[in-house]
């Protein structure tokens, strides 16, 4: 066996890989370069710098297995990888007390003002009474995002004497209690907290989370710490929070653009910057390339991995039978979560039709929750262990199965929880081509991909006419639209494809119009 090591790994892995194959180590090769060195590999371990894109991995005859000895994965073509069966496994643990030490450094940092003190001194200044700190002891510390590292961030700040909110929509009563901490909705941190720290991952539902709206409720002489993805913080109203002395201070470790040399954050005094050092420490690197590469061997032994990203490792045969139903059954997740408010209490899938005749169905319910749990938590959310985070969370998860399909040869019901609220989509396979074909008991036929508004209104006319002339004065570009109704003068659900992406300010105004009830945007 031959495995490739894209990018420079701790030699602790390395030493590894060389006891069960043949090592080649060529890092900072180019897309041409690696596809050439990809073509006789059975594994490929990278970090983040090596992108592993789709042309790689058409490219790569013999592979079995991606290692990235860390957490994120956005340098690899997941998408192309399943659909060659190749398994990509990760090592989201590694990094989690590095990240959440780095954290509280920067915390203390500001609270204690020690990097300005330090340049002052430095430059010939004795300036004693310019740098009078403030205690964590006693303050609020808002925890937005509740996993590994999250998780370890409120251990440490505890310690200090620090009161814990936090926001998370997927954590239970039960671990909040024994966590100590108190569980809030997004406008309670934001508006209590006296430190305010990140740990979610950019998605379309984080990016810029922390914008102007969120400043402005916030205390006077607040502080944000970010160790978590670049845009979940709006960088333009931090600048400006930060230069009114609304907020305090701020403390970056991820920025929307890296290098961010040109950001006029870096001008102001009361800012801490540290150039993406939340995983740099001796013992995180040491230990994502163990992880990974122990992942890497075990997929090529074939044993079960246990942090893998994109599927599981079963046979070729159910594999083949189950191919398009993988992606339809995270899409109805997906689509799910951006439908409801609130932390999930309960989710039901149930198999109809020809999918009776797969014995191991439970993969697609595991892609179905990884498509409902990823959106907003920061760890990584796999086939393999979505049951698991989902438990954790305090989730009640029941599959069943029925022969009757309806119309269709085979069918996937998923019904979910939060809060009170509850929704169901259902979604099949025509051919080849994955469709959602009923929303809440509304019959329709929509693919699952791009950019969707749903509007319920009242069954009169106009009210189509005015929601389509609304998005058209937005310069919102309608591609399909569906329109279903269970009874005449009750409840109408419009289904259109746009685009261009929808805003919470057109969804305010799409829900404004006279008869419209709600209006839910969904990116798939």
């Amino acid at each position: 066996m031959k495995i490739l090591v894209g990018d420079a790994l701790h030699e602790a892995g390395i030493e590894l890989l060389r006891k069960v194959a043949d090592v080649e180590v060529a890092a900072g090769l180019n897309e041409k370069q690696l596809i050439e060195k990809i073509r006789s590999a059975d594994a490929l371990l990278v970090r983040s710098k090596t992108k592993v894109t789709k042309n790689v991995i058409q490219a790569a005859k013999n592979l079995k297995v991606i290692g990235r000895a860390g957490v994120g994965v956005d340098n690899i073509d997941l998408e192309a990888a399943t659909k060659r069966g190749i398994v990509v496994v990760n090592a989201p643990e590694a990094s989690s007390i590095t990240v959440a030490e780095h954290t509280i450094g920067l915390m203390l940092a500001m609270a204690r003002k020690i990097p300005f003190a330090d340049a002052s001194l430095k430059s010939g200044k004795w300036e004693k009474k310019k740098f009078v700190g403030i205690e964590l002891r006693g303050k609020v510390l808002g925890v937005i995002g509740l996993g590994r590292i999250g998780t370890q961030v409120v251990a440490k700040a505890k310690a200090f004497g620090m009161q814990i909110l936090v926001y998370d929509p997927y954590i239970s009563e039960k671990l909040a209690m024994d966590l100590g901490v108190k569980i809030s909705d997004l406008d309670e941190v934001i508006k209590n907290s006296d430190f305010i720290t990140l740990h979610v991952p950019l998605t379309e539902q984080t990016k810029r989370m922390i914008g102007k709206k969120e400043i402005e409720k916030m205390k006077k002489g607040a502080f944000i710490i970010n160790c978590a993805r670049g845009g979940t913080v709006d960088e333009k109203a931090l600048y400006e929070g930060l230069k009114s002395g609304k907020i305090a201070g701020a403390a970056l470790d991820v920025f929307e653009k890296e290098p961010p040399l040109e950001s006029p954050l870096l001008k102001l005094e009361n800012i801490v910057v540290t150039p993406h050092l939340g995983a740099s420490t001796e013992e995180a690197q040491r230990y994502a390339s163990v992880i990974a590469c122990e992942e890497v061997i075990r997929t090529l032994k074939n044993e079960a991995p246990r942090n893998v990203v994109n599927m599981p490792v079963f046979s070729q045969e159910v594999l083949e039978k189950l191919r398009g139903y993988l992606p339809l059954a995270e899409s109805l997740g997906k689509f799910s979560i951006q439908l409801l408010k609130g932390r999930i209490s309960d989710v039901s899938i149930t198999y109809c039709g020809r999918l009776l005749e797969v014995e191991e169905l439970k993969v697609l319910t595991n892609a179905a929750l990884r498509g409902l749990l990823s959106p907003i938590l920061s760890e990584s959310v796999n086939l393999l262990n979505a049951p698991i985070v989902a438990k954790n969370r305090g989730v009640r998860v029941t599959e069943g199965r029925r022969e009757e399909s309806e119309k269709f040869s085979s069918l996937i019901i998923l019904k979910v929880k939060a809060d009170g609220e509850e929704t169901e989509v259902r979604g099949t396979l025509l051919g080849e081509e994955a469709k959602i074909v009923g929303i809440d008991g509304y019959s329709l036929d929509l693919a699952p991909r791009g950019e969707i508004l749903l509007v319920k209104h009242e069954d009169r006319p106009g009210t189509i006419g005015k929601v389509a002339t609304s998005l058209g004065k937005r310069k919102i570009n309608i591609a399909t639209m569906q329109v279903g109704r269970k009874e005449a003068g009750g409840t109408q659900l419009m289904v259109l494809t746009v685009d261009q992406q929808i805003s919470k300010e057109v969804l305010r105004t799409v829900s404004k119009i006279k008869g419209v009830r709600r209006a839910m945007a969904v990116e798939l």
